[in-house]
């Protein structure tokens, strides 16, 4: 079981999607990590959102033109998405067993975001087995763009990845490191609580 499935129980899809749409009807800005994608990859590029949740961040990439897939486990979580985007394509998968060549269009995308605390979020011990599925899902050059909380301030459970092990899991996937942000604002990472760090496939 997942630390999110412990957390939540698979029943948090309409609580999350409300928490959200109150921030958002606050006049904060939602949309921080898909202007990020965005900056990465032109409209037109595949994308594969990976631990989708309620849609947010792919349906707004939908918006800017982006061919994009969502993946999740929690199926509360995909109910309010498909009903909010029915016309997008949002698969039930476990991140550390699904296969990439089975997603619609198949493998082959040109950036891979996990967002929303994807990877503290895991079943502890399977976080380099989904950053190498994640991998596989990406073209030569393609991207994992990823950001999560490291200490307790910025998780809704006990920290259970470091950067460096982090980093490690993309380097036996075949991922080289690019860059690190302390948010998706771009601002630049010099320690803290949260980072978005940006990995690329070795080019064949």
């Amino acid at each position: 079981m997942s630390r999110w499935e412990e957390l939540t129980g698979g029943t948090s899809g309409e609580d999350y999607a409300a928490r959200f749409a109150a921030l958002a009807g606050g006049g904060k800005d939602m949309h921080g990590e898909a202007r990020f994608c965005a900056g990465l990859v032109p409209a037109g590029a595949r994308v594969l959102d990976a631990g989708c949740g309620t849609g947010r961040v792919m349906i707004r990439l939908a918006e800017l033109g982006y061919d994009c897939v969502g993946v999740d486990l929690d199926e509360s979580m995909l109910a309010v998405a498909r009903r909010q985007a029915p016309e997008l394509p949002w698969i039930q998968a476990d991140l550390a067993t699904f296969n990439p060549a089975d997603l619609p269009g198949g493998a082959g995308f040109d950036l891979v975001v996990a967002a929303g605390n994807i990877f503290p979020l895991l079943a502890t011990g399977t976080e380099a087995t989904v950053v190498g599925r994640l991998a596989a899902a990406l073209r030569p050059g393609g991207l994992l763009v990823a950001g999560f909380g490291l200490d307790r301030a910025h998780l809704p459970v006990p920290p259970s990845i470091t950067l460096p092990e982090y980093d490690a899991y993309c380097a036996e996937a075949g991922l080289t490191f690019v860059d690190r942000f302390a948010t998706w604002d771009a601002h630049a990472y010099e320690g803290g609580g949260y980072a978005v760090s940006v990995h690329r496939v070795h080019r064949d």
